[in-house]
């Protein structure tokens, strides 16, 4: 019965594809209701589809979390129809073109911090009073490696991961004293469509630093997500866990301690 969701509530940005999709159909293996929420409604309606061929029933909300309306939006839909938000994961995304920072326009800089930084602040801003009132709630937010170490050909996004990291902590700690946990996890190389949008040099060079040496994959970071979705991560807020293909080293202690559910490594 560990990790169990049953009767609650969970929202997934980005959901249609990718990592929002994996964390959807994952939570609703262990028994969340989920509400799909992307841009995009007709990969958010197939995102469905595949959802419930294999038995789970979801909700679809069209949205644009850059848009606060639409944030405010989304909540407001899923209280209508759902009566309780317990979950919010934050996994809507881009990566951006690549390129050195001098070549990134104005444009280029405004839409990823509209979507990866503003879409989360807009999202949490919209759905922290109302698990406040219930006095419990999760929040994950999907931030990166590149937000702790800085990617070359990457300065928007790696800026924009770095500023959810600090968003996550700073939340985490407004809401402590209410039964709301706020963390956020830091994926390395995903396989997922965000490559897309990637250069093959960007790519080679983000792998070249994975000590396992391949790309990890959307259900390996929807595991660590779970957990934090779940009641046992209950002593856990204000974290970043690296989803990285890397062994964080333990003080004092022996590498293996590190498999108890995905040990995370706390920033500054």
């Amino acid at each position: 019965m560990s990790f169990r969701l049953d009767g609650r509530v969970a929202l997934v940005t980005g959901a249609a594809t990718g990592i929002g999709e994996a964390t959807a159909r994952r939570l609703a293996n262990y028994g969340a209701r989920v509400c799909i929420v992307d841009i995009d409604p007709e990969a958010a309606s197939e995102a469905a589809a595949r959802l419930s061929s294999a038995g789970h029933e979801s909700q679809i909300i069209t949205a644009d979390v850059s848009v606060p309306e639409d944030a405010d939006r989304m909540v407001s839909e899923a209280l209508e129809r759902l009566g309780q938000i317990d979950i919010l994961v934050n996994n809507a995304g881009i990566a951006g073109k690549s390129a050195p920072l001098w070549e990134q326009t104005d444009e280029d800089w405004g839409r990823i911090v509209g979507i990866n930084l503003h879409g989360v602040f807009y999202c949490c801003r919209a759905v922290v009073p109302h698990m406040r009132e219930r006095n419990q709630g999760r929040i994950i937010n999907v931030a990166s490696i590149a937000g702790k170490e800085g990617n070359p050909l990457a300065a928007p996004y790696s800026t924009t991961k770095a500023a959810v990291i600090g968003l996550t902590k700073a939340l985490a700690k407004e809401v402590v004293s209410e039964s709301i946990r706020v963390n956020c996890v830091a994926p390395a190389v995903i396989q997922t469509r965000i490559l897309d949008q990637m250069s093959q040099q960007h790519i080679d060079y983000m792998v070249s630093k994975i000590p396992l040496g391949r790309v990890g994959t959307p259900e390996e970071v929807a595991a660590v997500i779970h957990f934090l979705a779940s009641d046992d991560s209950s002593f856990v807020t204000g974290q970043c866990y690296d989803v990285s293909g890397e062994e964080p080293p333990i003080e004092g202690g022996s590498g293996h301690l590190s498999l108890i559910v995905g040990r995370g490594r706390k920033t500054a």
